[in-house]
């Protein structure tokens, strides 16, 4: 811990405060942004943690390292917004433009933003600490985000700063002002929880930019420009779950996923020009298709894939509102 740098902060200086936080602030969002499921929540809570900890740094008494006391305060400021009616879902964009049919499962995440990778390689340190149970790249995957999203948000809180980044019972407890039985109760719940709704994999994903990871994106970006539906359901794994904004529910199968794709993705002969990216450690897609009345080739959300071994376990879609946290345009280049 950089005592000079403390003393000048708390004499106020804020030169001196910023380089005790600022390393903080990648990790801190992503802290953020598991428990609240958006990056653009996630920054804000990171913003108001850096003006409350300059606020407070004059009582910091430095009893734990400057990165836990940030994290103590950027904990309790998510559930400050869990708890608060400051959150909405975005609006569906894309309900008038399409039919789909009714989904086979009903979906209880109604919040969810994918997160950039290129943010994440900007993290100095993703070793998580000795208590951890999750490695770094489980544990921003969509499917991990989604079901934490299904937690309470004490226990969300208690289960990311233990089992995520190996905070020890007596810290997490500090952080939360409770006690170590409190936090043993909320973990063990909230890891039951968890265990349920987790979907067990035989197969793991391969390894990102290995070739079979680029040999799926190739496939599948040939597929979408082409409109070969069957291409794309045959790279799909048997309980492949498909989510998309057009409907409030899943698409649970390869079967049910095909008659999806074939209605309301591909119907009217539709074809599409996919802008490779990632999120959340997984290939991800900027969507776009070309009006035919318009000629105007313009956005028509995101895609995430999930994958197992050499298939497509999930497929995630997103509207046009996260388009700009991965720097992808609303038209392409060369189209009005």
């Amino acid at each position: 811990m950089n005592t000079d740098l403390i003393a000048r902060a708390r004499d106020g200086d804020e030169v001196a405060f910023r380089r005790l936080v600022e390393g903080h602030r990648r990790e801190l969002e992503v802290h953020c942004y598991r428990i609240l499921g958006s990056s653009q929540d996630a920054e804000d809570v990171v913003q108001e943690t850096f003006m409350a900890a300059w606020q407070g740094i004059a009582g910091f008494e430095a009893r734990a390292s400057m990165r836990t006391w940030l994290y103590r305060i950027a904990t309790n400021r998510c559930l400050d917004v869990l708890r608060s009616a400051r959150r909405r879902p975005a609006p569906d964009v894309f309900a008038a433009r399409a039919v789909v049919p009714e989904p086979t499962s009903s979906s209880e995440v109604i919040w969810l933003e994918p997160y950039p990778d290129i943010l994440l390689e900007e993290l100095i340190d993703q070793t998580p600490g000795p208590e951890a149970r999750y490695e770094a790249r489980e544990a921003i995957s969509l499917a991990f985000v989604s079901a934490l999203q299904l937690l309470p948000p004490r226990q969300r809180a208690v289960l990311v700063l233990r089992d995520v980044l190996g905070f020890r019972c007596k810290e997490v407890a500090a952080m939360l002002e409770s006690s170590e039985e409190s936090v043993s109760s909320a973990l063990k719940h909230a890891r039951a929880t968890l265990r349920r709704q987790l979907p067990s994999r035989a197969d793991p994903p391969p390894a990102p930019d290995s070739a079979i990871e680029r040999q799926l994106v190739e496939r599948l970006t040939r597929a979408y420009e082409i409109g070969d539906v069957d291409a794309v359901v045959a790279m799909l794994s048997d309980d492949v779950v498909l989510t998309t904004p057009l409907a409030s529910g899943n698409y649970e199968g390869r079967a049910v996923a095909g008659r999806v794709l074939r209605s309301a993705v591909f119907g009217e002969g539709r074809t599409y020009q996919l802008i490779n990216t990632r999120a959340n450690g997984q290939p991800a897609f900027g969507v776009y298709v070309r009006d035919p009345v318009t000629d105007v080739t313009h956005a028509s959300g995101m895609l995430v894939l999930t994958l197992a071994g050499s298939r497509i376990s999930a497929m995630t879609r997103f509207d046009n509102s996260v388009l700009p946290l991965f720097g992808l345009p609303r038209t392409l280049p060369g189209h009005a």
